[in-house]
């Protein structure tokens, strides 16, 4: 398969898994399986062709990962591209066209559809805050809260959009957040705890520990080993503190309820990083539609 400069954990292997378990979610398995509206009324190996029409205001995202679905799903369809990911069209601009049998193009079309218009819409949202933040050096963060079995995707949309990937899931980096904190007993205990865990199981893993008050952001340091420090629904006041007391000790991140009308002020705190949630969990959807021509 094609392999353009895409983030590391979009792989083959990631790819694949994602297109068949999306297809077989709308066609099913078995001997019921199909689309069995086309099946009904377009003649075997019946040729067409259909264009991809952005309709709406905003960032393009998602082009990539639908030539991979066309090239894993159907790859007898012909794909001819216009508009790269990032660029931000005019209303009606064709994305792309597809032609080859009506019937691949017709099991696809949804696929497509809702991966480039959720994509779409993260990325327009992702680089609306990004905007807001650009006269600081903070880098906006995404989260884990993704869609189940689209965080690849989701994800994918954040750096169209000029936002930086935190974590992709629970194994690839230690984020002892406050329900961690309270079971461990208090921030020294969780990190010493972690460390050990780490060097007994041989892992190269960074720690970062949130910090709900300006005491666990003192044990936070005092404890080491911490890579980067999360400040949690910190009041201004108490982040530009923070950021004084940790001194370029640690990576410091904001994070908790922040909108776009508070982005730019936490950002101006000196933090280094904010992670929104809302950049995936709360989005819009842009307009795209395929129209058979």
């Amino acid at each position: 398969m094609h392999q353009p400069k895409f983030p590391p954990y979009v792989t083959n292997e990631a790819i694949t898994q994602l297109i068949q378990s999306a297809l077989v979610e709308d066609i099913g398995q078995g001997p019921t399986a199909g689309d069995h509206s086309s099946n009904a009324i377009i003649t075997a190996r019946q040729q067409g062709k259909a264009r991809c029409i952005f309709k709406d205001s905003g960032i393009l995202a998602g082009v990539e990962l639908a030539k991979l679905v066309y090239q894993v799903a159907t790859p007898e369809l012909r794909f001819h591209q216009f508009l790269q990911d990032g660029h931000q069209p005019d209303r009606g601009a064709i994305v792309f066209e597809v032609e080859g049998l009506i019937t691949d193009i017709l099991k696809t079309e949804r696929l497509v559809l809702n991966i480039m218009q959720r994509m779409s819409g993260i990325a327009t949202h992702t680089a609306k805050l990004s905007k807001l933040i650009a006269h600081t050096r903070c880098r906006l963060l995404d989260t884990r809260k993704t869609t189940p079995n689209f965080r690849l995707a989701e994800k994918w949309a954040v750096v169209i959009g000029g936002g930086t990937n935190h974590r992709f899931g629970l194994y690839d980096l230690v984020m002892l957040k406050d329900n961690h904190v309270d079971y461990a007993g208090g921030v020294k205990a969780a990190v010493t705890k972690t460390k050990a865990y780490l060097a007994d199981r041989n892992l190269d893993l960074k720690i970062e520990v949130e910090t709900r008050n300006l005491a666990e952001v003192v044990e936070a340091l005092e404890v080491g080993g911490v890579f980067r420090i999360m400040l949690d629904n910190m009041p201004l006041d108490m982040m530009r503190e923070a950021v004084r007391l940790i001194d370029g000790r640690a990576e410091v991140e904001a994070s908790g309820g922040i909108t776009d009308q508070t982005i730019a002020a936490v950002a101006e705190t000196g933090v280094d990083f904010i992670s929104v949630g809302a950049l995936t969990h709360q989005i819009h959807s842009l307009d795209i539609s395929l129209k058979a021509y």
